[in-house]
C-alpha cells in the first residue's frame, strides 16, 4: 500500500464527501480510490468512513484521523516545496470560484499575465454570486465580499470596494432627488438578498463618523449583481453597490449617484481558501498574484 497516496486520497474523499468526485480530482478510477481507503482502513484497524448511497462522512476515528493527515501532509508540501526545484514552478490543477461581476471587470483582463507566469498549472474558474462551500466542493480558492465567518478557511484581506448609492436619471427625476437621509422615507429602495443568508441586507451610510443602517420595506428584493444594477437602470428604485460594478453606467449617464458625501461602508474584500492549502504552491502563487492585481486598482474603486 502507498500510505502517502491513501492518506491523500482518504483526505480528498473527506473533504468532497464523494468517492467520485474525489477520485476525479486526483486523477485516479472511484475503484482505485475505494481500495485507498479500505487499504488504510485495514493497516490501521479501524473504519474510517461512513458510506450510503448519497453522502460519505468521516467516523470519529476518521474525523480524528482526517485532521492529523491535514496537518502531517500540510507540513510534507511545505517541506518538498522548501528543497524541491520541481514544487518551485507550481503545477498541476487550480480551481478557483470568483464573483461574476468582479471577476469579468476586474479578474479576468490580468489573467493572461498569470497564465504567463505559471504554464504549468491548469486553471479551472467557476463564477457565481452564490454560496460557495470551499472545503466541501473541493474549491482551492474563492474571491469574497463581505465578511468571512467559516471555521477552518485562510483569509487574505485584498482591500475594500468602494460602494455608492445611485439611481437612474428617470427615476430621479420623477421622484426627486434626496438631499439627505431624511428625503429617503418617499423613495424606493431595492434591497439586495443575500443568497447565503436568505436575507435583505440593509442600505447603510457614513454619517458623522457613524454607520447608520436604514431597513424599510421595500417591495422589490433581488439577488444576483447583475439583476440588481439592471432594477436601477430599469427606474425601479435607489441601489447600494460598489462603484466599479457601475462606473460605467455613470459615465454613460445611465446611473446617477446620490448622496455622495454619505456613501456607505467599503465591502471586504478577501481571498478564502482551506488552511490546509496555506503552504500549497499552486495556491500561494493564485493568491500573491490576486494581491498584486488588486494593488494596481483604481483607488476611487478599492481601498487597500
Amino acid at each position: 500500500m502507498d500510505r502517502l497516496a491513501a492518506m491523500r486520497g482518504f483526505v480528498r474523499i473527506v473533504e468532497r464527501r464523494s468517492f467520485t468526485r474525489a477520485a476525479a480530482d486526483l486523477g485516479l478510477s472511484p475503484a482505485m480510490a475505494t481500495l485507498l481507503v479500505q487499504q488504510l482502513e485495514a493497516h490501521l484497524g479501524v473504519t474510517l468512513l461512513h458510506r450510503t448511497t448519497r453522502r460519505v462522512s468521516p467516523t470519529l476515528d476518521g474525523a480524528a484521523y482526517y485532521e492529523r493527515c491535514v496537518r502531517w501532509l500540510a507540513e510534507l508540501d511545505d517541506i518538498e516545496a522548501a528543497f524541491s526545484q520541481r514544487r518551485r514552478q507550481p503545477r498541476g490543477r487550480l480551481r478557483i470560484d470568483l464573483p461574476s461581476s468582479l471577476g469579468r471587470v476586474l479578474v479576468m483582463p490580468a489573467l493572461p499575465d498569470f497564465c504567463q507566469r505559471y504554464p504549468d498549472l491548469e486553471l479551472v474558474i467557476s463564477a457565481d454570486d452564490r454560496p460557495v462551500d470551499v472545503i466541501g466542493e473541493g474549491i482551492d480558492c474563492v474571491l469574497r465580499g463581505g465578511p468571512v465567518h467559516d471555521e477552518g478557511l485562510a483569509v487574505r484581506a485584498l482591500g475594500a470596494l468602494v460602494q455608492i448609492t445611485c439611481a437612474s436619471p428617470a427615476y430621479l427625476q420623477r421622484q426627486g432627488l434626496p438631499e439627505d437621509l431624511d428625503d429617503l422615507s418617499g423613495h424606493q429602495l431595492v434591497h439586495y438578498r443575500s443568497l447565503r443568508s436568505g436575507r435583505r441586507l440593509p442600505f447603510e451610510f457614513c454619517q458623522a463618523g457613524e454607520i447608520r443602517r436604514l431597513e424599510p420595506a421595500g417591495r422589490l428584493a433581488v439577488s444576483g449583481a447583475d439583476l440588481y444594477v439592471g432594477a436601477a437602470l430599469a427606474g425601479l428604485g435607489l441601489i447600494q453597490a460598489p462603484l466599479y460594478h457601475l462606473a460605467a453606467h455613470l459615465a454613460a449617464g445611465r446611473l446617477q449617484e446620490v448622496l455622495p458625501d454619505q456613501r456607505p461602508p467599503g465591502l471586504p474584500l478577501a481571498a478564502v481558501y482551506p488552511l490546509a492549502s496555506q503552504t500549497s504552491p499552486r495556491v500561494r502563487a493564485w493568491v500573491e498574484w490576486l494581491d498584486d492585481v488588486f494593488a494596481a486598482v483604481d483607488p476611487a474603486w478599492l481601498r487597500r
